[in-house]
């Protein structure tokens, strides 16, 4: 006991959102102080990460390596549909970021609070905290995403009134009505921005022949994509390799036939919230007539979505402020009154 005493005061606390496509770390008391990608360079056929001039190739500097890698590197992404699906590869990530936030010689690991899709198994629960305990952590707790975008939106779910978040992420939507501190209602569906930067991929091969990366798909949908008619419509040259003839080609495409490929992906998402609003018990779902949607994560950020989610369902949509660092946030609020939301954790272990 006195040893755990010993740690509290010297270890860091820090909160992760550890995403599909970002990981944002905040440290308790400094607020965030990481945004990265979760991308990691490795040699080929091996899962040891990548050297360069700069360190390891991790986060922002493998990131500029997807797609342009030799045949002797793969730069992965090794977070699927917001959970681990390489083990190793998101230890060696992890323990980057950890000692690029805490220091190379920091003695005692930090206290790490994750957070994690509502929907995901034992299993993949038991994955990210052996990650994180073999890649430095002293402590590890496990946090679900909707109460972590929640806190971090400035939602009143801790009082008896109907709070709802939806948190489109990269590589999972979360959907959660809550109230009283904890979720009464919650769907947690594996369609995101991953999936719309598919849909644009999948457009391009079918209506120009044209095959393109995940960057610039995802460049596309953030220039040019939208739910729904927003202003006036834009254009955007785009390159990429001939399916055809094999050779590079650029070509124009609008807005209006990006919105059109992503609508796939938005009634899925907009499915979710309208199938979780038919569960919430009726008391609840009489205060969303006032309280309404709250949107968060990266997601969340495609134009016109709010006004599409607000024509579907008829309650009022809004973005949280800055929708793509909401769950980081969160984490961070969360570790500043650790001790009154310990018993939401998915960890019984003592604080």
């Amino acid at each position: 006991m006195a040893w755990n005493r010993f740690a509290r005061l010297f270890s860091i606390d820090m909160g992760m959102d550890l995403g599909t496509c970002n990981t944002l770390v905040a440290v308790r008391g400094q607020g965030i102080v990481l945004n990265e990608p979760s991308v990691v360079a490795v040699k080929k056929g091996t899962n040891q990460v990548l050297q360069t001039g700069n360190g390891l190739a991790v986060g922002w500097v493998a990131k500029e390596m997807l797609g342009k890698t030799p045949g002797t590197i793969s730069a992965v992404r090794p977070l699927k549909d917001g959970v681990i699906s390489d083990f190793e590869i998101t230890e060696a990530m992890l323990k980057y970021f950890i000692t690029k936030v805490t220091g190379k010689y920091r003695w005692i690991g930090p206290r790490v609070v994750i957070s994690i899709p509502s929907g995901i198994t034992a299993v993949e629960k038991r994955a990210v905290i052996d990650s994180a305990d073999l890649a430095g952590a002293n402590r590890t707790f496990l946090l679900e995403e909707p109460i972590a975008a929640a806190i971090g939106a400035g939602l009143p779910f801790a009082e008896p009134t109907a709070s709802m978040i939806v948190d489109i992420g990269g590589g999972t939507t979360e959907v959660a009505i809550m109230s009283l501190g904890d979720i009464a209602t919650c769907e947690s569906v594996r369609v995101a921005g991953d999936d719309m930067d598919e849909a644009v991929i999948a457009h391009m091969k079918r209506t120009y022949n044209l095959m393109i990366g995940e960057q610039t798909a995802e460049r596309i949908k953030i220039e040019i994509g939208s739910a729904a008619p927003v202003g006036e419509e834009k254009q955007m040259e785009v390159r990429g390799r001939d399916m055809i003839s094999g050779l590079p080609r650029k070509t124009v495409i609008t807005s209006e036939e990006i919105r059109e490929a992503l609508q796939e992906p938005v009634n899925a998402i907009i499915d979710t919230v309208t199938q979780t609003l038919e569960r919430a018990e009726p008391e609840l779902a009489a205060d969303l007539v006032e309280n309404g949607i709250c949107l968060a994560g990266g997601g969340a950020l495609l134009r016109g979505l709010p006004a599409v989610l607000q024509k579907a369902t008829g309650l009022n949509a809004v973005l949280a402020e800055d929708p793509l660092t909401c769950v980081a946030r969160g984490t961070a609020m969360f570790l500043e009154n650790i001790e009154t939301w310990k018993e939401v954790l998915e960890s019984d272990l003592d604080l």
